[in-house]
Formats: C-alpha cells, sequence, structure tokens
C-alpha cells in the first residue's frame, strides 16, 4: 500500500477528498453503513435482446488512451494496474518458517483457476518484508493457509500489511486468532468465514525487463481442506451465502470495497438461443469476425 501521500492543508470541506490525507478526508465521509444487507436487484437492462451491445451508449463519448508499459515507470504502472483491476478478493496467506516463526499477510494478486483440483494462483510482489517472509515460508516449506477477508475484520487484516521486522508477529500486532489446520502446519484466521489449506503446486519468477532483477514471483498451489463457518454455509445448495461471508475486496491505493448488491444473469445455452429471431438474423447477415 501507498503510503507516502504529501500533506495537504484543510482549507474548506469543498476540498477534493481524494487530495486530502486519509485521516483528514474521513472526518467529511459518512458513517459505515452497518445495516446495509445483501439483496438482489434487476439488471440494469432487462429488456436487453441479443446483438445490442452494450446497454449505455456514452462510452462512444470518450476515446482510450494508449500506453506501453515499458516507457512508463514501476510506480506508475502499479498505480494504473491496481486502480484498473478491481474488484480484487483480499486473502490472508498465512506461513510459518522452518524455525516455527509465524507469518500473516493480505493478498489481492489472488484468484482460483481451477476447481478439480481446487487450484489457486497468489502473486507475490517484491519489495517489503512482511511480503518477502510469506513467500520465503511458501518455498521453503511448500505450505500455506488462505483466509477470505470479511468487514468483520478488516482493520485487522489491514494491520497485517505492515512492513515490520520478521520478529514482529502480525497475529498478535492485528489480535487475530490462530486456528490449528488439518493437514499443513500453518494454522488459518479463525475470524476468516472461509479458509483453505493449501500446498504449493509450482511457482514462476518475474524479472524486470530494465534490471533484470526478480519483482514477483506467482505461486500456484491446491487446496487441500476447506474450513468454512457453519452460518455462512448453505449445504443444501453447497454455496457460501455472501449475506453471511461479506466479502471485502480491494480497490485502488487504500481504499476497499464491500459487496451488498448483486443481479443475476443467466448463462446463454445454445441450443436455446440459437432459434432466437434475433441469433437467426444475425448468423444471416453473414459478416464473422475475422481479421
Amino acid at each position: 500500500m501507498e503510503s507516502n501521500q504529501e500533506s495537504v492543508p484543510i482549507k474548506t470541506k469543498s476540498a477534493s477528498l481524494n487530495s486530502l490525507p486519509l485521516q483528514d478526508s474521513e472526518q467529511f465521509r459518512p458513517p459505515f453503513e452497518v445495516d446495509a444487507q445483501w439483496h438482489c436487484t434487476k439488471t440494469k437492462a432487462p429488456e436487453w435482446v441479443i446483438g445490442s451491445g452494450a446497454n449505455d451508449a456514452s462510452w462512444r463519448n470518450h476515446r482510450k488512451v494508449s500506453m506501453d508499459p515499458a516507457e512508463r515507470s514501476v510506480a506508475d504502472n502499479y498505480r494504473l494496474l491496481v486502480s484498473a483491476i478491481i474488484p480484487r478478493p483480499v486473502g490472508l496467506v498465512s506461513t510459518i518458517s522452518r524455525s516455527g516463526v509465524l507469518n500473516l499477510s493480505p493478498f489481492s494478486y489472488l484468484t482460483i483457476v481451477n476447481t478439480d483440483p481446487a487450484i489457486f494462483c497468489i502473486g507475490f510482489s517484491l519489495g517489503r518484508t512482511s511480503i518477502t517472509d510469506s513467500l520465503n515460508n511458501v518455498l521453503e516449506t511448500g505450505e500455506l493457509a488462505l483466509s477470505m477477508t470479511s468487514e468483520w475484520f478488516v482493520e485487522a487484516a489491514n494491520l497485517t500489511s505492515t512492513n515490520a521486522p520478521s520478529e514482529i508477529s502480525e497475529w498478535d500486532l492485528s489480535g487475530l486468532t490462530a486456528s490449528a489446520s488439518e493437514k499443513i502446519k500453518p494454522p488459518h484466521v479463525a475470524e476468516s468465514a472461509f479458509s483453505v489449506e493449501c500446498i504449493l503446486m509450482k511457482h514462476h519468477h518475474f524479472r524486470s525487463a530494465v534490471t533484470g532483477q526478480i519483482t514477483g514471483v506467482l505461486c500456484i498451489v491446491e487446496g487441500v481442506h476447506f474450513h468454512i463457518r457453519e452460518d455462512a454455509f448453505d449445504e443444501a445448495k453447497g454455496v457460501v451465502d455472501p449475506s453471511v461471508l461479506r466479502p471485502i475486496a480491494r480497490l485502488g491505493g487504500w481504499t476497499y470495497s464491500r459487496t451488498t448488491t448483486g443481479f443475476e444473469v443467466a448463462w446463454p445455452e445454445w441450443s436455446q438461443i440459437k432459434v432466437a429471431q434475433e441469433v437467426q438474423d444475425l448468423l444471416g447477415r453473414q459478416h464473422p469476425h475475422h481479421l
């Protein structure tokens, strides 16, 4: 996270909140909406039909800016990418060193990429002590516990991102509770509604084209055991209830987001939509998108 923002004196309440230091801009923001509950709405365009494209034509009023990442600074690319690829789920990665030292750090460069077996990818960007400790532990022991972050412990989860010395425990600083895992040594976060015990399958190093130095490592891990809070698990449907999970996601900079609203869009089954008149008309035009 960026912590080198320049202090800007507050002059009026009309000052841009984005230009103010975090503690100052917080006083102008409304309170956290504790009572906001997960709910589904209709889609933005329930009347949308096949072939209609975007449901809002305002994109036509704007041009795209062309950029070559190789001609930009690392910092500029970082700010661009973490604010554009959003939202990103936040997972707390728990590891343990060969000597038994526990480490806990948050990661938003992560996703699930397969379900049989359960495979996750985690990106370790180098440069901060806590992240390096986590990565070293994973590469040395081949184990980690991944715990998804929810609203009720977001402050504690965020605290684990601090660049504290290796001998300082993020568990103690955050006040989070270590719960024993069943198949691996690293504990998972007891406060989390969903945790996964993982073993390392493969890893890949990334090097800067400018310096040749290693700038990041991708770890591919397999989930070998799950832990789900009982009230969050809809056993009849086999799914986790988002109204209980209340997940937190990362946006750009210091900004997090929450999930309180959703909408459903059915996946199109070709055997059903191919007979629709709109599809027949489109097929009749016979202008495939070939370059």
